[in-house]
C-alpha cells in the first residue's frame, strides 16, 4: 500500500486548480445544441472566420451563407457554414505539375 504525502496532496491540488481554469473557459464558451445543431451569431462567425462584419454582410447578400433572421438577431447554422467551406475548398497544387 502506497502512502500519500503532503507533497502528493499539494500536487493534486495544483493540478485541480489548473483544470478548473479550463473547465471555467469551456463553460463560458460552450453553447447547448438545439436538436443537435449549433447556431452562431454574426460576431462569433466573424471571429471564427477572421472577417469583418461588412464582409459577412456581403456574403449574406450574395447568398454565400444561409442565415436565420430573427428580430434583432441573425444566426448561422454551423453545419451550413462548414458545408460552404468544404464545398469551396481548393486542393493544393501538385508540385509535379510545375517544372522549373
Amino acid at each position: 500500500m502506497d502512502l500519500y504525502t503532503n507533497e502528493d496532496s499539494r500536487e493534486l491540488l495544483l493540478s485541480l486548480d489548473k483544470a478548473l481554469a479550463h473547465i471555467a473557459y469551456a463553460l463560458r464558451n460552450s453553447k447547448p445544441a438545439f436538436e443537435g445543431e449549433r447556431y452562431l451569431t454574426s460576431e462569433e462567425l466573424c471571429s471564427i472566420l477572421k472577417i469583418s462584419r461588412r464582409t459577412l454582410q456581403y456574403y449574406r447578400d450574395g447568398g454565400v451563407f444561409a442565415f436565420i433572421q430573427l428580430p434583432g438577431k441573425v444566426l448561422f447554422r454551423e453545419s451550413d457554414i462548414r458545408k460552404v467551406l468544404e464545398d469551396r475548398l481548393c486542393s493544393a497544387y501538385d508540385i509535379e505539375d510545375y517544372s522549373l
